[in-house]
């Protein structure tokens, strides 16, 4: 049986053709991986034993078929023959072959192998299509395979990029397929669309067998249509490539499917998937990406923000230090980021120091000037970013229009200068809906800094087009799972309790504490001009330094001997 499991790989590496691959006969599956039209398969390639795979009784209607092999994060290589070559093997998490099937060709085999030290668990699946299918990169002239059926995938801290190969329109087994180029009507593959798809793990979930079991629901069409959200669609003019934000830790699919409007056919690219993060990686991998700074930072400011819910209009001056502290840490924070190539731990730490000397200065403006208006514009823009945020959170802001920065930051900026306009005449109520709002979605931040919610993108998402230039163009989809049910309840709980409580309590009261500045003065002149006033009898500030000092010096000096100092007279 190894002689003739060796002369039947001798003739598939001796077969010219490498769109597809080689015929075999009679019982030469035996020691094969042995696979089935449409069926997955689960199997572990072992980096000292690779394996050789065959699919059989191929159906004649089939003009052309796709097998593709899936892993976590683990590469693994699939080739034509054992003789690996750049145009005839791919090597990734994702990867797929297009076989050109020949007339009366029933069966395939193709080689599988890793070089990963450790085995890799993988899942499988042989698809095969008519000549009326359009077939997935088709009309590749960028990445090595001759015919490139996989999507391509990139990602950074900001943005996730797919890429992939225009496709061709269909033919028949024994035919020439159709020139790419050539013409541009009805007639040639411009004519055909392609929909870009994305599927969202569940939230939390880094485990293998959750990946490799939802990757089954993105391999063949009709699955795709009905679990996964299309994106957008592409024509033949447009670029293949979308990008889409980065969601870390956070597994998502991308798929694509091309379509031929005039046969009413569609065909489904290799899907690909993505946390956005490293396993491997020693620091910050996808085990363990909330950084201790982090955590630290986001729980003390969900504190504060949660004392401002409930009690912020009543202790003024500690609401204008969080709203300076806002402000001022934001802006900060994309300057340092932009300009410095610091650590992310020293951006933080600087950050808070920096929203600190903001709040302060917020309130040391409000002591000694006392303008209600300055400040409480500075409290409704807060409001009105998180509005805006929220507005641009929806799939309002994936529309088209919205890709041009100019557009974008200008109708941003319009939403939340609004909210300070619209409230202008009734400052209390803003400043308690400020209250409310923006001190329980601090508790939505350190949510995220322990548990993953795609409520936290709301602002990191504005944050991330300030960072980055290039996050113009990508698609801010997020899912909204229990997780982020149970937080998005959580947060209007705390908005509502924290709004009726201070309303309630603050019926009957003035709206606003007086001048700090004034009421100083004036109670400094009191305290001059009153001679009844105990206060006028207090020394000066200097004096009373003094003092303290020398009784902090009485308690060093040491102790006189008792008894008679002088000599007795005689």
């Amino acid at each position: 049986m190894g002689l003739l499991r060796l002369l039947v790989l001798a003739v598939l590496a001796s077969e010219p053709r490498v769109a597809g691959g080689a015929e075999t006969v009679g019982n030469s599956s035996e020691g094969l991986l042995e696979f089935y039209i449409g069926k997955f398969r689960y199997f572990k390639l072992n980096r000292p034993s690779p394996e050789d795979a065959i699919l059989r009784h191929i159906s004649s209607n089939a003009s052309f078929l796709i097998f593709q092999i899936h892993s976590q994060y683990q590469n693994t290589t699939i080739s034509f023959s054992k003789t690996l070559l750049h145009n005839t093997s791919g090597t990734g998490t994702d990867r797929g072959l297009v076989f050109i099937l020949r007339p009366e060709q029933s069966m395939c085999t193709w080689h599988l192998e890793t070089l990963d030290a450790e085995p890799v668990q993988n899942v499988a699946i042989p698809l095969t299509y008519s000549e009326r299918d359009p077939v997935p990169g088709g009309c590749n002239l960028e990445f090595d395979l001759d015919i490139d059926p996989n999507i391509y995938l990139e990602y950074n801290f900001f943005e996730t990029t797919i890429k992939f190969a225009p496709a061709n329109l269909g033919y028949a087994r024994g035919t020439n397929p159709l020139p790419c180029d050539i013409g541009t009507g009805r007639d040639s593959r411009w004519r055909l669309l392609y929909d870009v798809y994305q599927y969202f793990l569940p939230e939390n979930d880094l485990t293998q067998e959750g990946l490799l079991k939802h990757l089954q629901r993105m391999a063949e069409v009709p699955q795709v249509k009905a679990s996964a959200i299309k994106v957008v669609t592409l024509t033949a003019n447009d670029r293949t490539s979308v990008s889409f934000s980065s969601l870390r830790g956070q597994g998502v699919i991308y798929n694509v499917i091309v379509r031929d409007p005039l046969l009413n056919t569609s065909a489904a690219y290799v899907p690909a998937h993505t946390y956005a993060c490293s396993f491997e990686a020693k620091e910050g991998n996808c085990s363990s990406l909330r950084r201790v700074s982090t955590k630290v930072f986001f729980t003390l400011f969900a504190l504060l923000g949660l004392f401002i819910c409930f009690f912020g209009h009543r202790f003024w001056k500690t609401e204008l230090f969080f709203i300076g502290f806002i402000f001022m840490g934001f802006f900060f924070y994309i300057l340092i980021t932009r300009l410095t190539l610091l650590t992310y731990d020293v951006r933080l730490i600087l950050t808070a120091v920096a929203g600190s000397v903001g709040g302060i200065l917020l309130v040391a403006a409000w002591w000694r000037f006392g303008i209600l208006l300055f400040c409480m514009l500075c409290v409704g823009l807060v409001l009105g970013f998180l509005i805006s945020s929220v507005t641009f959170f929806t799939p309002l802001g994936n529309l088209k229009i919205f890709q041009d920065d100019g557009v974008f930051w200008v109708t941003f900026s319009c939403v939340a200068v609004l909210i300070p306009v619209v409230f202008m005449g009734c400052l209390r109520i803003l400043n308690i809906l400020t209250c409310g709002f923006i001190g329980s979605y601090s508790v939505v931040l350190a949510s995220d800094s322990y548990l993953y919610t795609s409520l936290s993108y709301i602002t990191l998402n504005v944050l991330k087009r300030a960072l980055n230039v290039d996050f113009h163009r990508a698609f801010t989809n997020v899912p909204f799972q229990t997780n982020d049910f149970i937080i998005l309840a959580v947060w209007g709980m705390l908005a509502v309790s924290g709004i009726t409580l201070q309303i309630r309590r603050e019926r009957g009261r003035p709206f606003f504490p007086p001048h700090p500045y004034k009421l100083w003065k004036r109670e400094r002149e009191r305290r001059v001009t009153n001679v009844l006033d105990p206060s006028y009898h207090i020394p000066p500030l200097r004096e009373r330094l003094c003092g303290q000092l020398t009784q902090i010096k009485e308690l060093f000096r040491k102790e006189q001997p008792a008894g008679e100092r002088t000599p007795l007279l005689l």
